[in-house]
């Protein structure tokens, strides 16, 4: 018969207050947030976070892997194509060869994985969290994000007037998916413009949104979707080898202006 320790119902719910509130002090400030926590921002989190990059991916939602967990139409297998089956590799998960450079997995398995292999990595995350605005300096450089509590968009606006707060970063990356809606911000205010993504065309798509993964204005880059989005690309479907490949290339990018801005 398991005996376990005796504690106080008070003494759980300060364990959590206080590790949470001084893991939220120490990120207010990050070198790189990740909005978006479906395949795009994971892979990029991962790859930031075994640089040595401190890392903070918000996530609207109170689970993570967006729609990478549950794969297409609710059938939670997950397919993509040579060569991301790569970095199925890297994360030790199984798959089956369904033809030439086409490969099947476990949605759920992988997701599961992505996410670990994130931790693991140093990545933290904020749930439940909206991206209500950019934090953009005096030099017209995104400088961080302006974050809400995200079930307050469902409140009556009377009952919602609940300031957000802003927290600090180098740089951002939009992994929204098909929102965009880290570019769509500055759209907004007439500094960006979007062309809305394309039909579906899987075999142009995932080329297409890898390449054109990048820095779309100073301080923002965009992956996965979100660069479909802003350039006007086709959408890709269900299947995620370009979303994965584009949160690797987010990352590349993104290291490379970090040390950029480390030159003095």
């Amino acid at each position: 018969m398991t005996l376990f320790h005796p504690v106080r119902e008070g003494e759980v719910a300060k364990a959590i207050v206080s590790s949470f509130s001084r893991q939220f002090e120490d990120y207010t400030e990050s070198e790189v947030i990740i909005v978006g926590a479906g395949p795009s921002g994971l892979v990029a989190g991962r790859e930031l976070g075994k640089a040595g990059v401190k890392v903070l991916i918000i996530e609207r939602n109170n689970y993570l892997g967006g729609g990478f967990w549950i794969g297409g139409y609710f059938m939670n297998k997950l397919t993509l194509r040579a060569p991301a089956q790569q970095i199925l590799d890297e994360l030790n998960v199984p798959y089956s060869v369904v033809s030439e450079g086409l490969y099947v997995a476990d949605a759920p398995y992988a997701c599961s994985k992505l996410i670990g292999a994130a931790c693991d990595a140093g990545v933290k995350f904020l749930q439940l969290t909206l991206m209500e605005d950019l934090v953009v300096r005096e030099n017209n450089r995104v400088a961080g994000v302006v974050v809400n509590w995200s079930p307050i968009a469902h409140l009556p606006r009377e009952v919602s007037a609940l300031d957000p707060v802003p927290l600090e970063s180098k740089m951002v990356i939009d992994a929204t998916g098909h929102d965009a809606c880290v570019a769509r911000k500055l759209e907004q205010r007439g500094m960006l413009k979007l062309t809305g993504e394309g039909a579906l065309w899987i075999d142009k798509s995932e080329d297409a949104v890898v390449e054109h993964t990048g820095e779309v204005y100073p301080g923002l880059i965009v992956a996965g979707m979100a660069v479909a989005t802003v350039y006007g690309l086709p959408r890709m479907g269900p299947t995620f080898g370009g979303m994965l490949i584009s949160g690797k290339r987010a990352a590349e990018v993104a290291i490379e202006i970090l040390q950029q801005l480390a030159i003095p």
